[in-house]
């Protein structure tokens, strides 16, 4: 029945990630002795402790060992995952982001269309005092040319005015003698 097992699960790591042949160990007199059925080049995953720093201050290398094929797959699985969340995530924040760039067009939009016709109204109303203007001209004209009048009815008015002081002037002047 074990061997059955092992069978399923070598069965099951050939589907999911090709082997070299030379790596698949399929032998299940090999499980039945105890020894390692690990593919060839594969370690299984050993934890040591670190060693201490000698006398000489120099610490020691371990060798490095891979894990079992079926512990890369799940890693790969996992990083694969993790992949597609990081790029979900950041697919998702570069649509908010041109959501709110389409938001703020469209408030922009709605902005310059206020701001047209604002600009529209004031042009209409001031072409309606350019016309009110235009049409107020000759009474504009007419009050310039009645101000020179007066100006001018006012200076003679002024030199009248010395001229009788002269005069009265000179009658008092007579009246004495």
């Amino acid at each position: 029945m074990a061997a059955m097992g092992e069978k399923a699960a070598a069965m099951d790591s050939i589907s999911r990630a090709p082997a070299p042949p030379s790596a698949l160990n399929l032998a299940t007199d090999t499980a039945v002795r105890g020894e390692n059925t690990c593919p060839e080049g594969a370690t299984e995953p050993t934890t040591t402790a670190p060693k201490k720093p000698n006398d000489g201050g120099v610490e020691t290398a371990e060798e490095a060992t891979e894990p079992a094929e079926q512990d890369i797959n799940e890693l790969c699985k996992d990083m694969f995952e993790k992949m597609a969340i990081f790029l979900q995530g950041e697919l998702t924040a570069t649509c908010e982001d041109y959501k709110l760039l389409e938001n703020m067009n469209k408030l922009t939009s709605l902005k310059y269309m206020e701001m047209k016709d604002i600009s529209v109204n004031i042009s209409r109303n001031l072409q309606d005092l350019n016309q009110k203007y235009a049409s107020l001209q000759p009474y504009l004209d007419q009050i310039n040319h009645i101000e020179e009048q007066v100006t001018a009815l006012e200076q003679a008015a002024y030199k009248l005015d010395t001229y009788s002081k002269k005069l009265e002037a000179k009658f008092k002047k007579l009246e004495k003698r």
